[in-house]
């Protein structure tokens, strides 16, 4: 009887295309290939390739020049905080209360009436002397770190194009965000937790994940979202531990899953999305003792527990101190779900109680990483995506009947604020006009904001770059310029 078993079977001759590019002539025609589909610009130019995305994606790199800022933590306030309500004083709203503006009302998203003047107190703070709401008197104290740009602007008063605009920098396209492309750029420091850390209580925001999203980006470099309203780690990250297996036992199980993820990738020609789902799979597996370490603020001395006080976001303000100190490379931190800060009505009680929430928080924030030595290499942002009107919002069909207590959206004019990370404090950028309407001194766009933030990082913002679909994409688009004059 004759033994065939050795012999070739006819389905074991068939190939890919991409397998006969890639066995046939030494894998010359593959080169090939990936040479004309680079220029044609369906896969990221080799130089990129070879730079950025060699064996370890997430490796700390270099950026263009030296950098006053390693690490970013952005505290997004989303709804749209109200700026003379918090950080732009504007007396001549008082004397104008009920009182047509003599330089008239700008277009926004719903109609607006008489000058709306601020029920808060705004008093002068610190060496400086910079005037802030008394609803921030706990932030007023540490006014000579930080600089207010109070002649921010964007393009439109709608939520999710402005949410677009300030996270990625385009309001209506899918782009990377900003965290994004830093951690494109430098990497990160730890590569036990994630380089780009989201948290946000009780849900997403507006738009949700689109707001950290990687768009073209590797998958890899995508943010991780954190539900901030849950105490316990293992709430806080899902499966962080295994209650079934010891570390050793995992380990083991990970090596050979390695190993067949490996031979699975290179079946399908390192499928970027695969690629992506597998390096996040490790990554979990690393974030069991990490991670565990990293969120438990119960770890924390009593004295700085109580100086960041109780509540949600004294806690998630002191988990992202303690994910810079390991090295993380940007955190961002939203105020909750939906958005807060939308106060078309009842703006007086809203903005007071909003404010209570993250005031003491924020300023612990700011005053801890000070007597750490980390603010001097840790950029802080805070604001929202744009401001709120100075005039009174009138009624709408269907909302706010009979009240005149609230501001609409205003994207002419508004406060972001930065702090530490190259920046000069106890300054005031840019102005408003008197009633703080639109931007007058110094405009400040978010594509400027965004040169900004990037150049105290390290980089041109012209130059940090991804090939993607023939073109090379920016954060800044074909915009942006540096604010100089901010920069220590």
């Amino acid at each position: 009887m004759r033994d065939d078993s050795h012999r070739i079977k006819p389905e074991q001759l068939l190939l890919t295309r991409r397998e006969m590019l890639c066995q046939c002539g030494m894998g010359m025609g593959a080169l090939a290939l990936t040479a004309l589909l680079a220029d044609a610009g369906f896969l990221p130019s080799t130089a990129d390739a070879a730079t950025s995305r060699a064996v370890n994606p997430m490796a700390p790199r270099p950026p263009h020049f030296p950098a006053k800022a390693k690490h970013v933590i952005h505290i997004f306030l989303n709804g749209g905080p109200s700026h003379v309500d918090t950080f732009d004083p504007k007396p001549a709203l008082t004397r104008y209360a009920g009182k047509t503006l003599p330089t008239g009302n700008l277009r926004t998203e719903r109609k607006t009436g008489a000058a709306f003047p601020s029920p808060f107190r705004f008093r002068k703070f610190g060496e400086s002397g910079l005037e802030v709401s008394e609803i921030f008197e706990h932030l007023g104290e540490c006014v000579d770190d930080i600089c207010f740009i109070r002649s921010m602007h964007a393009d439109v008063p709608n939520h999710e194009p402005s949410l677009m605009l300030m996270n990625c920098g385009a309001s209506r396209l899918v782009r990377p965000s900003v965290g994004s492309w830093v951690t494109y750029g430098l990497g990160t420091e730890n590569q036990n937790l994630p380089g780009f850390v989201v948290m946000c209580p009780g849900g997403y925001p507006i738009k949700g994940p689109q707001n950290w999203q990687c768009a073209f980006l590797p998958g890899v470099y995508q943010g991780t979202y954190i539900d901030t309203k849950h105490t316990k780690v293992e709430q806080l990250i899902r499966y962080v531990r295994n209650p079934r297996w010891t570390r050793r036992e995992q380990q083991v199980q990970l090596k050979l899953l390695r190993e067949l993820n490996r031979q699975h990738l290179e079946r399908r020609q390192r499928e970027a999305a695969l690629e992506a789902r597998i390096q996040a799979f490790e990554l979990a597996y690393r974030m069991q003792i990490e991670a565990t370490d990293a969120f438990d603020i119960s770890r924390e001395p009593a004295y700085i527990r109580k100086m960041y006080g109780d509540g949600v976001h004294a806690r998630q303000l002191l988990i992202a101190r303690r994910l810079v100190e390991r090295g993380v490379r940007y955190v961002q931190l939203w105020h909750g779900a939906g958005q807060p800060w939308d106060s078309h009505d009842d703006l007086e009680q809203r903005h007071r109680a909003l404010a209570r929430q993250c005031d003491r928080p924020i300023a612990a924030l700011l005053k801890d990483l000070k007597q750490r030595g980390l603010l001097e290499e840790t950029l802080v942002i805070c604001g929202g995506e744009f401001g709120r009107t100075p005039t009174v919002e009138l009624p709408q069909p269907g909302a706010n009947q009979g009240k005149l207590n609230g501001r609409d959206h205003n994207h002419y004019g508004f406060t972001v604020w930065l702090a530490g990370g190259g920046v000069k404090g106890g300054m005031a950028y840019g102005a408003t006009d008197e009633f703080g309407f639109r931007a007058v001194e110094n405009p400040v766009h978010v594509h400027d904001l965004h040169a900004t933030i990037l150049y105290l990082l390290g980089f041109d913002h012209t130059k940090l770059t991804y090939r993607y679909a023939g073109r090379d994409f920016r954060l800044t688009d074909v915009h942006g310029r540096v604010i100089h004059d901010i920069i220590a």
